[in-house]
């Protein structure tokens, strides 16, 4: 065999190698989204929700848009950072005394971290090992009706994904 058929070969190899891992790294994202729903909680009226999110991947999720029920935009949309010792609360005021303590922000201005999901800081709370510096992610939403669902559409590794949250 020629040098040049060798190199073509395994230049070949290589392609399909690399192809193949980024199929494989994909079709593996599509059936493991990283994105995790943990608290759902709303108010009585069920016109003000909170959906607890946390991220298992390896790097930071970006949230996009979110949407209630019909896909209808919401009144109002913040996400409240906080830790799991705190945990979340339950408000259509977000600028209000008791709201403050809650770090509530933009969607787009949130990049929620790696080993955030809500299962991890539920057992580090059980554990006794959770602290003030974890973080905690909760999606505040206020709405004119009662809300039944909550569409969340984020991106991972550039890869656009939804993340729906029923209640009832």
């Amino acid at each position: 065999m020629e040098e040049k058929d060798l190199v073509r070969k395994n230049f070949l190899i290589l392609v399909l190698s690399i192809i193949i891992a980024v199929c494989g790294l994909y079709a593996y994202l599509i059936f493991n989204p990283p994105l995790e729903v943990g608290t759902l909680a709303s108010t009585k009226n069920e016109k003000s929700v909170v959906v607890g999110v946390g991220n298992t991947g390896l790097t930071g999720v970006e949230i996009v848009s979110v949407t209630v029920n019909n896909n209808e935009d919401p009144l109002q949309t913040k996400v409240q950072v906080s830790n799991p010792l705190q945990g979340f609360i339950i408000t259509d005021d977000y600028y209000s005394e008791e709201s403050t303590k809650y770090r509530f922000t933009e969607i787009e201005q949130v990049n929620i971290k790696t080993g955030t999901a809500p299962l991890s800081n539920f057992q580090n709370l059980d554990e006794g090992a959770a602290s003030e510096n974890d973080e905690a992610y909760g999606i505040s939403v206020t709405f004119s009706e009662p809300i039944n669902e909550v569409q969340i559409t984020y991106k991972y590794l550039g890869i656009s994904f939804e993340k729906i949250a029923v209640f009832h």
